[in-house]
């Protein structure tokens, strides 16, 4: 049997390598966990690389001294068996008791780090004054986020986390249906979601910006379309922010949006076409529309200020608000809202997308 060359081998396992490197490559990685960009990802991130490097270093010594092996002492033609041993016991105490001194220098910094993490109070009222504390109901798939006030009515919007610059934000985490994953890379790290139960997640920016983020645990068909987006925004505009979104929704000014707004409320209309669980106002809160409590679906009372929506994967424009009205499954998989196609006519799709867009 002809064996293969070492050369050949060590450069058919050098290029996959090369090959694997440069696909892991991106020009614009915007969920670089490797990129911080908020204080607790900093944090994360100072632990993260010495551990790294403590890591890499025992691969490297102990693939090496694997490789060493292979190659100093691989079969050759003639050669007589080695002489068999076992057991050497400064050998087992070394490699016993430097792993153990590792592990545990890295355990340290590293408990250190998640008690400095860990918010300092349990979920529910009051809210520090130095925080703004937000709930976060994940669903399958978009994310309800739920302003936590006292003494004003909550503000509750989706799919955008709009924070204010330079202060903590406590989330309190829970699920509607299934396990789900907060990840943001670049301003926190991963927080389990959990059905009947409450995690909390602290962070902060320190800078204006616009991250984005998504659900890191795999949650059904349309898991990949389930992302997240904050925005920070200095706290002037944060304090005017949150009083727009107390506000009810803006009165249609248009023919199409006013028939669009009686549509949207008019469940005799559905129930005659044999299908009241269709109607809109079933499903989705606008503040000030009489009725229109439900929070099956997402908050819309000032749906057309959202730069995207549908878990933030489309834009948010008159052509794509129309094509989500017609058929939400052809453009987000196993999504709950029905399909209208057929069951609405084309004058009612535009009337209705007249009045979502008229919702600033």
């Amino acid at each position: 049997m002809n064996r293969p060359k070492l050369g050949t081998a060590l450069r058919t396992l050098a290029i996959a390598g090369v090959g694997l490197a440069l696909a892991a490559c991106a020009k614009e990685a915007p969920q670089d966990a490797l990129a911080p960009e908020g204080p607790v990802a900093r944090q994360i991130d100072a632990l993260f690389r010495p551990v790294f490097w403590i890591a890499a270093g025992v691969f490297v010594l102990v693939e090496g001294l694997i490789v060493f092996a292979i190659i100093r002492f691989r079969d050759k033609a003639g050669r007589e068996e080695p002489k068999q041993v076992h057991g050497n016991t400064r050998m087992e105490i070394a490699w016993t008791i430097v792993p153990a001194l590792l592990l545990a220098g890295i355990s340290i910094p590293m408990v250190l780090t998640i008690f400095d993490l860990t918010p300092s109070h349990e979920p529910g009222p009051p809210c520090p004054s130095d925080e703004v504390c937000v709930r976060v109901i994940a669903k399958q798939w978009w994310w309800e986020y739920e302003y936590l006030s006292e003494g004003e009515p909550n503000v509750v919007t989706a799919n955008e986390l709009v924070i204010p610059v330079g202060k903590d934000v406590f989330l309190e985490l829970t699920s509607d249906d299934v396990i789900h994953s907060f990840w943001v890379p670049k301003l926190a790290g991963k927080q389990d979601v959990v059905p009947e139960r409450t995690n909390t997640l602290l962070f902060s920016a320190d800078v204006a910006g616009e991250w984005e983020g998504q659900c890191a645990e795999f949650c059904a068909l349309s898991h990949a379309n389930m992302r997240l987006h904050v925005r920070a925004i200095p706290e002037p505009e944060f304090d005017a922010w949150i009083d727009e979104q107390r506000a009810p929704a803006a009165e249609p000014a248009t023919a199409d949006a006013i028939a669009g707004r009686a549509l949207f409320a008019n469940m005799d209309l559905f129930e005659d076409r044999g299908h009241l669980e269709f109607a809109c106002i079933q499903c989705h809160a606008i503040n000030g529309l009489e009725g229109a409590g439900a929070r099956v679906g997402p908050d819309l009372t000032h749906f057309a200020s959202r730069a995207k929506f549908a878990g933030w994967t489309l834009h948010n424009d008159d052509e794509t608000v129309a094509a989500w009205l017609t058929n939400t499954r052809a453009l987000k998989p196993g999504v709950v809202m029905p399909i209208f196609e057929g069951f609405l006519t084309p004058e009612e799709i535009r009337q209705l997308t007249a009045y979502l867009r008229s919702l600033t």
